[in-house]
């Protein structure tokens, strides 16, 4: 009897481990969230005192070179007063709650965030494993998830979705295809192109109109990693899905003040809410549908 099929027996077991599972993976994302647009950020300065063959800011890339940050270094600090956080400060969620809220060394509030990607990777996690249990599928289900969890995240902090987390999970989803574990290859071929095409049409279409860019091009490589994992059939699902929450938002926000009508939003979470949603109930929602339209 393998791993797998004594977690299938053993349910507390099975989401206990999860939820844990989850917690530790949600303190990492939390990591991925702050880091990565800052290494990115210095990446492209790097770049592009390289191709100005500027001296001046050569220098000052490689100044930022030498603070080597990477994802595990250096390590974690309080933003406040550079207080090293050590091991037991560091507990997902129940450090955030032992120390109230606070650094320990300069009592500072810490950011809700932190806990709440934490708590939030858990509970999407133990969705997940709900939905397709402990299996091969479930597993890479939840890679999607952790990767969906970081892009909403980095694109509400940054309006950007970094290739380095799209493009390897897009390049998964048509290996994964090849398996046949979520959709056949054919599926999933077509599922990548028909994402990716679709929203580049929708943003020369609206340029041409408008003289304006109306989305990221980020987002067109999120559609097609939803296309690549779960095929060209869940497409319209998904932007039905995200395109009206992410209209009713923007309109939300103009007639509260909050935001003006030339201001950008983020589309990416949206598309990754909805690809979410289509990943673990989207067959149940189809389903749904075509019984209530009496198509079924």
């Amino acid at each position: 009897m393998d791993y797998a099929q004594i977690l299938a027996q053993m349910p507390a077991l099975l989401y206990a481990s999860t939820g844990a599972l989850g917690l530790v993976i949600g303190s990492f994302l939390n990591v991925v969230i702050l880091r990565l647009p800052r290494m990115m950020e210095r990446d492209w300065r790097q770049e592009c005192a390289e191709l100005l063959a500027d001296a001046a800011n050569a220098d000052g890339a490689g100044a930022d070179s030498a603070e080597r940050l990477t994802l595990s270094t250096p390590g974690s600090s309080c933003p406040n007063c550079g207080h090293q956080i050590r091991p037991w400060e560091n507990i997902p969620v129940l450090s955030f709650l032992l120390l109230r809220g606070r650094c320990s060394n300069c009592a500072k509030p810490i950011s809700w965030r932190y806990p709440l990607i934490e708590a939030l990777t858990a509970l999407l996690s133990l969705i997940v494993i709900w939905q397709f249990g402990p299996t091969l599928q479930g597993a890479f289900a939840l890679v999607l998830t952790w990767g969906l969890i970081a892009l909403a995240a980095i694109d509400v902090d940054t309006q950007l979705l970094p290739d380095d987390i799209t493009l390897p999970l897009l390049w998964l989803g048509l290996l994964l295809s090849v398996q046949g574990l979520f959709v056949d290859s054919e599926t999933a071929v077509i599922g990548a192109a028909a994402g990716y095409l679709s929203l580049w049409l929708v943003f020369h279409l609206f340029r041409l109109l408008t003289g304006k860019e109306g989305m990221g091009r980020g987002d067109f490589k999120l559609l097609a990693l939803f296309g690549a994992w779960l095929g060209w059939q869940s497409l319209p699902q998904i932007l039905l899905l995200s395109t009206i929450p992410g209209a009713l938002f923007g309109i939300a926000l103009i007639a509260t003040g909050r935001s003006e009508r030339k201001t950008p939003i983020a589309f990416g979470p949206f598309l990754a809410i909805a690809g979410w949603i289509s990943l673990v109930w989207g067959e149940a929602i189809t389903q749904a549908y075509l019984r209530w339209s009496g198509l079924a």
